[in-house]
């Protein structure tokens, strides 16, 4: 049997690359938000190949803790979206300067 091992770290950090350059680059929130849960999931993508090399539990794991992370993270940062537009009327990145005066 072959291992796929490889190729699936491989997409996993092509996924990465994406979502990373995608949060770096865009100046829409929910893209930048999008951006975020691809690279969580090609976080799970390699843990489970990393438990799958190892023949160990342990991947699975950590990947149901990340997407308890990521859920929270949805609904807490879905919610600002929504508390930013009704302040700005827009979710332009650039313009969310809240920490100023």
């Amino acid at each position: 049997m072959v291992a796929y091992h490889n190729l699936y770290l491989a997409l996993s950090v092509v996924l990465f690359t994406i979502g990373a350059i995608g949060a770096i680059t865009r100046r829409n929130a929910i893209v930048v938000f999008m951006c975020i849960e691809i690279m969580l999931g090609a976080v799970n993508l390699a843990f489970i190949t990393f438990g799958r090399a190892n023949q160990s539990v342990d991947g699975i794991f950590m990947v149901m803790f990340v997407m308890a992370v990521a859920a929270a993270e949805a609904a807490v940062g879905l919610a600002i979206f929504i508390l930013m537009y009704r302040k700005r009327g827009t979710i332009n990145v650039e313009s969310f300067n809240l920490m100023k005066w």
